[in-house]
């Protein structure tokens, strides 16, 4: 009997988890390994730091719903990755072996790169978790009881820039919403080139759209900025020119900063011999396979993309959830052509699609594919964001609850971004 082994259980483990158990025959074990009981959809973090969902409402327990589809679990994490006897060592010291093994681990979050950054030990809030959003929310709470000036942005090195903006723009409405939004500044400070960049080399009009909202709403940006370091009321920052020379140094006061960090790759996964790039990040192939090692795939955050294009401050490129779940529909077609004794040829799109709530609007995103040049090029804004960020928050919990593999991403967002280009159309 084969066994396939699914490491982690974020977007990307569960839909490979789910499509693997429905693609393969019986005869196959399908086990997850993962940090944890529960699952939390991500992108619902952001209303948690700003209290329009409690965490329970963007996490549930995960064990129950893979046993109930006759998937293995275990919450224990992955110590060690024997990849040459095919071998996993896990956090409650047993071991289990695979045939096969899907690495959707996520990132490590790299907040010990920058002094005093992160919600543990640090002075900035985080909303890359459920925890850290809880964390964030409190924050807030203290910002509302004594307003004063909000840094928001991402460090040197980050890959995740749409949540900073989401969490802004958003941060930004719920102020107005109290009245006082006249006694908070607030400052965007990032490592892009400019405002809308995203780690993509911007989206359609993406900068224009972005620099049109931060100015609707009087917020200050500085970009080409690389954050130095974090006191407990303050932020100091170079400022680079275009050329990657030094335009001067900066600080700035917070009563309020929240800053996405920097990813790198999973210590157990980074440490087997020639399967990562120097920052943790799996070598793959264009079918999702290991360069080093056939037997082992991996999709979402882990995955080494190279950055698009070079910038002053260093940004790495996205992996948004339609991208994650192309690549976890070709691992499976893979491995399951493989069991057949046949071609692994399947091949991810590699497209990014984007929503960013805004409180009461939002802005979209969609790039296919993700490098330019591109077949579609596209940024529009408006209410319906809003609703299609709920749209797939709904779906896509649903697809956790009864374990399908339909692809929410695909269906649900180019559905509704459709119908809204054919209103644009029709006007």
């Amino acid at each position: 009997m084969s066994r396939v082994i699914v490491a982690g259980a974020g977007l990307g483990g569960v839909s490979a988890a789910f499509e693997l158990r429905e693609m393969l025959p019986d005869t196959v074990d399908v086990d997850v390994v993962h940090e944890g009981e529960e699952f939390n959809f991500v992108p619902s973090n952001p209303w948690v730091a700003l209290g329009s969902r409690m965490r329970d409402q963007v996490v549930m327990p995960i064990g129950p719903i893979f046993e109930k589809h006759d998937i293995g679990f275990n919450s224990s994490g992955i110590k060690h990755i024997d990849a040459k006897a095919r071998k996993l060592t896990l956090g409650d010291g047993s071991q289990k072996s695979y045939d096969f093994l899907v690495i959707c681990t996520g990132p490590k979050l790299a907040f010990e790169q920058i002094p005093g950054a992160g919600p543990e030990g640090g002075y900035t809030q985080s909303i890359c978790t459920a925890d850290h959003a809880v964390k964030a929310h409190q924050a807030f709470q203290q910002l509302l009881d004594n307003p004063g000036p909000i840094l928001v942005g991402a460090l040197p090195g980050a890959s995740c820039f749409g949540p900073a903006y989401e969490y802004v723009l958003s941060l930004e409405y719920e102020l107005r919403k109290r009245k006082i939004r006249d006694r908070v500044p607030i400052t965007f400070v990032t490592p892009e080139p400019y405002i809308g960049h995203m780690g993509l080399g911007g989206v359609g009009d993406s900068k224009g759209l972005m620099e049109h909202k931060f100015r609707e709403h009087g917020i200050k940006w500085i970009c080409n900025a690389k954050v130095t370091e974090f006191s407990s009321n303050q932020a100091s920052f170079d400022v680079l020119n275009e050329d990657g020379s030094s335009k001067g140094s900066q600080q700035l006061p917070f009563h309020l900063a929240m800053f996405l960090p920097a990813f790198k790759g999973s210590p157990a996964v980074a440490e087997v011999p020639d399967l990562c790039n120097p920052k943790g990040f799996v070598k793959t192939d264009t079918h999702q396979r290991s360069l080093a090692y056939p037997e082992i795939y991996a999709a979402g955050v882990c995955v080494a993309i190279p950055p698009i294009e070079e910038t002053p401050v260093p940004v790495g490129a996205p992996k948004t959830g339609l991208m994650i779940e192309s690549m976890t529909s070709a691992i499976v077609a893979n491995i399951k052509a493989t069991l057949d004794h046949e071609p692994a040829t399947a091949e991810p799109t590699l497209s990014a699609l984007c929503l960013a709530d805004m409180g009461n609007t939002g802005i979209a995103f969609l790039a296919i594919p993700q490098n330019p040049p591109r077949n579609q090029n596209w940024t529009g804004s408006g209410r319906w964001v809003h609703w299609a960020k709920v749209g797939f928050e709904k779906y896509f919990f649903h697809k956790v609850r009864s374990g399908t593999s339909e692809p929410v991403y695909e269906r649900v967002g180019m559905h509704m971004i459709g119908v809204h280009r054919l209103k644009q159309n029709d006007h």
